[in-house]
């Protein structure tokens, strides 16, 4: 399994990134994708999820309506569209699934927002 994101970057203040996540080496079509992040000095957080057929769920209440995850099956490509950035949304992001009995993580894109 491996997972790479990209995307991230430097970004002022309500603008906008879209990272990407590529996945190889499992079945990506058929698999639940997450998005999580970790901020400096805090735990990593869930920010949302997709299942294998487009359902969303966003489960960090701070970014609903700002973030959105969706997915690509013929790209094997994850993606988080997010606007309206704020500076407590800078930490590194990672993509990530489970397989089997693993956990599997991506190396993480950094995002930063700040003026």
């Amino acid at each position: 399994v491996q997972l790479v994101e990209s995307g991230g970057g430097l970004v002022q203040p309500g603008g906008s990134l879209r990272l990407s996540c590529a996945a190889s080496g499992f079945p990506f079509s058929a698999y639940y994708m997450s998005w999580y992040r970790q901020a400096p000095g805090k735990e990593r957080e869930t920010v949302a999820g997709i299942t294998s057929v487009g359902n969303r769920l966003t489960q960090l209440d701070s970014v609903k309506g700002r973030f959105t995850v969706s997915r690509d099956n013929d790209k094997n490509t994850v993606y988080l569209q997010m606007n309206s950035l704020k500076p407590e949304d800078t930490a590194v992001y990672f993509c990530s699934v489970f397989v089997g009995s693993t956990r599997y993580w991506g190396q993480g894109t950094q995002v930063t927002v700040s003026s």
